[in-house]
């Protein structure tokens, strides 16, 4: 996710969202980053498949599973990947190249969680560049050296 915006000094920002697949290391929460690795998800979604290949193979002939149990079942399996994709950190990323008079180049980052709010703070980001030549000092992106 790309977006152009010209500040209100004249220069152009560009804000870029790229999608992280391995959560950064943010020093507030260092403590909490302690991570299991995929071998649990692995672990109950094996168990979940087999409860499911379990219950349809003891199932009598005479009986007929409604379609909405199903949709239950299929709900049920694909809620947490989903869930998964769609709370992942994003890296924001606004930065300029300067300009030939006394504007340096300058790029600020910061991590966003979230799709919708990915898609919210880089709406704020651009108003603020707009109104303010900068972002927001006091928002989620944070200048880098």
């Amino acid at each position: 996710m790309n977006r152009v915006v010209r500040g209100s000094d004249g220069r152009e920002w560009t804000i870029r969202a790229n999608l992280e697949w391995s959560n950064p290391i943010v020093v507030d929460e260092f403590e909490h980053d302690v991570n299991g690795g995929s071998t649990p998800a692995i672990v109950v979604g094996g168990a979940l498949a087999a409860l499911v290949v379990v219950f349809i193979a003891w199932t009598p002939a005479e009986v007929i599973i409604p379609t909405w149990l199903i949709a239950v079942i299929v709900c049920a399996i694909l809620f947490f990947p989903i869930r998964w994709v769609l709370h992942r950190p994003w890296t924001l990323t606004a930065s300029t190249p300067g300009d030939a008079d006394e504007n340096p180049p300058e790029t600020w980052v910061g991590v966003v969680r979230g799709f919708i709010e990915v898609r919210t703070e880089v709406s704020q980001v651009a108003r603020h560049i707009e109104l303010y030549a900068e972002p927001d000092m006091n928002g989620r992106l944070q200048p880098t050296e």
